[in-house]
């Protein structure tokens, strides 16, 4: 099989590195790819004269799939998924994974998704959506002259307390979220969403909404849907470790580290995260006529053992994906063949655990140096038992590999509990150097015992 993975992150460095461990896979295409996805074996960068998201990008990768005789098409990033490049491959006869346009609103429109979540009863936020600047302001200054620990739209039963959610409704590139503390920061995040319009189209509209206090979980699915029937796989739990500093201080990045499994998701929980989230979710699906073939994520708040929806994703996560991928103890290639077949897949998990943190260039999440050469100790890194998915660097010769991106890569190491994958992950970051590098050195350590 030719196998051909869209995008250029660490994700798409985890999915193509575990394509191509199948026995049926003969070559795996990345487009655009990295330093990383460039140096793994039977992995093979396509450079691209065009976006991947834009149309011309769209038609570019799909004669490169004709012309290459391309078996299998696996989608990275949501913004392809977006512009409707599934629907693109589809109507060319070319397998792919990843759900159509109208399926990828429920990750490109907030409002499309919580109208969604609302009419099928997915448990989740309650919240409100604008897009006139002037009544989003009065309403977030009646949210807080409630006073703080207290809203008009509260919920006590998941924790809810003053502090108001701001959603950009578009695609944002994972900076469309603001959650104020008072008036005077919800004021100034709409300003700047929907008058400065900071994040182009995608503050046209806003939503508001209640913030829910609890523990936070990444779930990951495959999902088959067709013809009014189909099914939604999750997979083990992940967590995202989004603020840049120790302790889960500074600001908000794209993730600065992931853990699999999460260690407090109980099953209580997770069984009412089936019942809440997923079976509606499927109803949903089914009775909206939502053709999907692809991955979904499910952003995930866990309060008292009830789950509450934060978000759909339309693909897997990054970086929670690079510390999943090592715990699968299946061949994801015949995963891919039974969700376009619409056929049931056993999943099966390795025992154990895998921590991964990532470095980060100086400056990360604002402005942020590049080209800096980066040096790495592969035996070191063997030795350590941890792999290196690579995410914004690319080549510099035969062997060597320089900084293009804030998030530079992740250390990925598995362990047979969570106290090994931590220690093994952290040996491994060792191994790794450049200048101005920085990561933070607790991600997983919540589950130190």
């Amino acid at each position: 099989m030719k196998i051909l993975v869209v995008g250029s992150g660490g994700r798409e460095h985890a999915l193509a590195w575990k394509l191509a461990q199948s026995e049926k896979v003969q070559r795996v295409f990345v487009a655009p790819g990295n330093g990383g996805t460039q140096a793994e074996a039977r992995c093979e960068n396509v450079p691209m004269t065009a976006d991947p998201a834009s149309a011309g990008g769209q038609e570019e990768l799909k004669q490169f799939a004709l012309r290459e005789k391309v078996d299998l098409t696996v989608i990275g990033p949501e913004v392809p998924l977006a512009g409707g490049i599934a629907d693109t491959f589809r109507g060319a006869g070319l397998a792919i994974i990843g759900p159509g346009r109208q399926a990828a609103q429920l990750e490109s429109s907030k409002i499309y998704s919580k109208a969604f979540m609302a009419k099928y009863g997915v448990r989740a936020a309650k919240s409100s959506n604008f897009t006139d600047f002037d009544k989003a302001r009065a309403f977030a200054a009646e949210h807080f002259s409630f006073g703080a620990g207290e809203s008009a739209g509260s919920c006590a039963a998941a924790g809810a307390l003053g502090q108001l959610v701001i959603k950009a409704d578009g695609l944002a590139a994972g900076k469309g979220v603001i959650i104020a503390q008072d008036f005077a920061e919800a004021e100034a995040a709409l300003a700047s969403l929907m008058r400065d319009k900071s994040l182009g189209d995608a503050g046209d509209s806003v939503l508001l909404e209640e913030f829910l206090a609890g523990t936070e979980v990444s779930v990951m699915a495959a999902v088959s849907v067709a013809d009014g029937k189909g099914y939604i796989l999750p997979f083990i739990s992940a967590r995202d470790h989004k603020r840049r500093f120790e302790g889960a201080r500074g600001p908000n990045t794209g993730g600065m580290g992931a853990i699999a499994p999460v260690p407090d998701f109980s099953q209580t929980a997770q069984n009412d995260f089936a019942r809440s989230i997923v079976e509606p979710t499927l109803r949903g699906m089914i009775a909206e006529g939502l053709e999907y073939c692809g991955f979904i994520f499910f952003g995930v708040m866990v309060h008292d053992e009830r789950c509450y929806l934060l978000e759909y994703n339309v693909r897997l996560g990054d970086p929670e994906t690079q510390a999943l991928v090592p715990l699968m103890d299946f061949d994801l290639v015949d995963l891919c063949a039974a969700m376009l077949a619409g056929k049931d897949f056993s999943l099966k998990w390795k025992p154990g655990a895998v921590c991964a943190p990532v470095a980060v260039a100086d400056g990360y999440p604002g402005p942020y140096r590049k080209g800096d050469a980066i040096a790495i100790d592969a035996a070191a890194l063997e030795a350590a038992g941890a792999k290196a998915f690579i995410a914004g660097a690319a080549a510099d010769g035969a062997a060597s590999l320089r900084t293009t991106g804030g998030r530079v890569l992740a250390v990925s190491a598995y362990g047979p509990n969570a106290d090994a994958a931590y220690a093994a992950a952290y040996r491994g970051m060792a191994a790794i150097r450049f200048d101005g590098m920085g990561y933070r050195t607790d991600i997983g350590k919540e589950i130190i015992r």
